[in-house]
């Protein structure tokens, strides 16, 4: 219930001007939920966010994964796959893995936000997932880089989901082709088509990767998240 009157509540900001750059941490949960002049609608992530582990739920995990993702998609397992030939024709588990958004950066245009939130495995297990989603033709979010991590306490859920609006570049749009090798070691690295969000991967030859977020704030490209996994056990 309370999620669901919390997209209630961006859906009806969204409509509202952007005010004056708030301090932290107003601004990571107020800035960007009126929306931004590129068109950014943080409320839009967090749709999708909810209907992708609704479906999930329902039609399982897997099939899901498949559903939301983009035909580039790259997710870790623990090495980096491209997520469509993996999925293809990979059966469900009996019990789908939860999971809530808790944070959203979105660049000024809208075309690309990264989340973050919390996973529950069925067996009792908790960890966070990072998740890149890039705007389609169709104006509808598909996944291009899902990646998360155990963790030995769960994230303890927020009042409210965090978002963050990039600033705005002044001048045209720019679009910047994302780079990707899918051998160990691997990187991989995308931007927004405004350059307001920029985002980056890499593993190495211990499969441990890391993972870092960038946006523009005040006129310069600022880290706003950075993450590392450790080699899964076993690992030379």
């Amino acid at each position: 219930m309370k999620k669901l009157l919390l997209l209630a509540a961006l859906s009806t900001l969204a409509a509202c001007a952007s005010g004056p750059r708030q301090s932290f941490p107003d601004r990571i949960i107020n800035r960007a939920l009126a929306g931004a002049p590129g068109q950014a609608q943080p409320s839009d992530v967090v749709a999708t966010e909810i209907a992708f582990a609704r479906l999930a739920r329902e039609k399982g995990q897997w099939s899901a994964f498949a559903e939301y993702a983009a035909d580039d998609g790259v997710m870790f397992v623990p090495e980096p796959v491209a997520a469509k030939s993996w999925l293809r024709g990979r059966a469900n588990p009996a019990q789908s893995v939860a999971w809530q958004p808790h944070q959203v950066w979105m660049s000024c245009d809208g075309s690309l936000a990264v989340t973050k939130g919390a996973w529950q495995r069925p067996d009792g297990s908790n960890g966070y997932f990072t998740t890149v989603w890039q705007r389609q033709k169709d104006r509808t979010y598909r996944w291009v880089m899902d990646q998360g991590d155990a963790l030995a306490q769960p994230l303890v859920e927020p009042e409210f989901i965090g978002t963050e609006v990039a600033d705005c570049r002044a001048g045209r749009e720019i679009a910047i082709a994302t780079g990707l090798d899918l051998e160990i070691p691997a990187r991989g690295a995308g931007r927004s088509l405004d350059g307001s969000l920029a985002y980056e991967w890499d593993v190495s030859l211990d499969r441990s990767r890391r993972f870092r977020v960038t946006m523009l704030l005040d006129g310069e490209m600022v880290e706003v998240l950075q993450l590392e996994v450790a080699p899964p056990a076993g690992s030379q």
